[in-house]
């Protein structure tokens, strides 16, 4: 009960964001309780179509990303940076944020983000 409630309030999250995202998905694969009171670990999949993208926000803890396949253009705080597959991006919680397929071809990442139990997995910024 308690795991379907956590997935209701993220697909109530999930909706705000996706107002903004274009061509973009992402897929949970794992979502846990960690041994640090009130955090939890929350595994994922972000596939972006060529153009794609997630769209700025912040989330309420840590994400830690790691480029599976194509390009993507990270954009943090402001500074935008492009990341390859093979190469692994962090953002520091709460910092504005956003991704972006620049490329021709499909691009995807794993995620890991390190949260607050409860809270919106990503909350969008105008």
């Amino acid at each position: 009960m308690i795991r379907l409630m956590a997935m209701g309030i993220f697909v109530v999250a999930a909706a705000g964001v996706a107002a903004q995202q274009t061509g973009f998905t992402r897929t949970i694969l794992q979502q846990v309780d960690l041994s640090v009171a009130g955090r939890e670990a929350v595994s994922a999949r972000a596939e972006f179509a060529p153009g794609g993208t997630v769209g700025r926000h912040t989330h309420f803890g840590e994400e830690i990303g790691y480029v599976i396949d194509g390009t993507i253009s990270v954009e943090i705080d402001g500074v935008t940076k492009a990341v390859k597959a093979g190469e692994a991006f962090a953002i520091p919680a709460g910092t504005p944020h956003n991704a972006t397929n620049a490329g021709s071809d499909k691009a995807a990442i794993l995620a890991t983000y390190i949260v607050e139990k409860g809270k919106p997995l990503a909350t969008p910024l105008k």
